[in-house]
């Protein structure tokens, strides 16, 4: 079963364009997991635009599905702020600071010695660890030897060649770093852009995907066909 952990940070930008409480994160979160979501996924930044460090502690104490924080292990608040809230799982982000949204993946080739060591750390915490990686099969292979027990595969250049009609030459290069994950042992993860439209198909063709973290275009949907709806909805593709 593919799990749907839904990224709230949408949820904490409308609240903060206002500087009250509505919506409120903490009951938006329970909400969620009470509709069928899986997991709760939060991206906290340094400038805290959207998630604010104070919602992962307060988070932490009310999720009772799986708790994911991701984000950039560079920063030592967030390291931090994971130890202290010993999550599910910690995705780890290469972020620059006032980056918009992800973009990229690891080079775990190029990282492969910062990343085993912050990794380690993490595990010692008895924390799961995804780390994101581009779809390719060197960077998956080298993901192998940093002791992630996951990777999470993004999921943005899919999408893109997806809404050209262009889905098997969109898919061709998941699925191969999918294979790839699968024989060296490691757990699939993926996000960033995966909707309504793209997700099933995505779903159907890489074997083992364990997670999908969806967060801009399921809050965008909810708008107009009401929260509780739209993750029953997320959840029929990955069935």
């Amino acid at each position: 079963m593919t799990k749907l952990s839904v990224n709230i940070n949408k949820l904490a930008t409308l609240r903060n364009a206002r500087g009250h409480n509505n919506p409120d994160i903490i009951q938006a979160a329970k909400d969620i997991e009470a509709f069928g979501a899986e997991g709760i996924t939060v991206h906290p930044r340094p400038d805290e635009r959207h998630i604010r460090y104070e919602d992962v502690y307060a988070l932490k104490k009310v999720i009772k599905t799986e708790f994911n924080i991701e984000g950039n292990p560079t920063e030592e608040s967030f390291v931090k702020l994971v130890l202290e809230n010993k999550p599910t799982q910690v995705t780890l982000v290469p972020d620059a600071k006032g980056q918009i949204t992800s973009n990229h993946g690891w080079n775990t080739i190029e990282h492969a010695g910062y990343l085993k060591e912050i990794i380690s750390v993490f595990k010692n915490a008895n924390i799961r660890v995804s780390i994101f990686v581009d779809p390719v099969v060197e960077m998956v292979e080298a993901a192998k030897a940093t002791g992630t027990h996951r990777v999470e595969l993004y999921t943005e250049a899919y999408a893109s060649e997806y809404i050209k009609n262009h889905k098997e030459v969109a898919i061709l290069p998941y699925t191969l770093a999918a294979k790839k994950a699968n024989e060296l042992g490691l757990g699939i993860n993926a996000g960033h852009d995966l909707d309504l439209q793209n997700l099933r198909f995505f779903k159907s063709k890489i074997e083992g995907l364990l997670e999908v973290s969806i967060g801009h275009a399921l809050i965008c949907d909810a708008i107009y066909l009401g929260l509780e709806n739209t993750v029953q909805l997320y959840k029929r593709c990955l069935q």
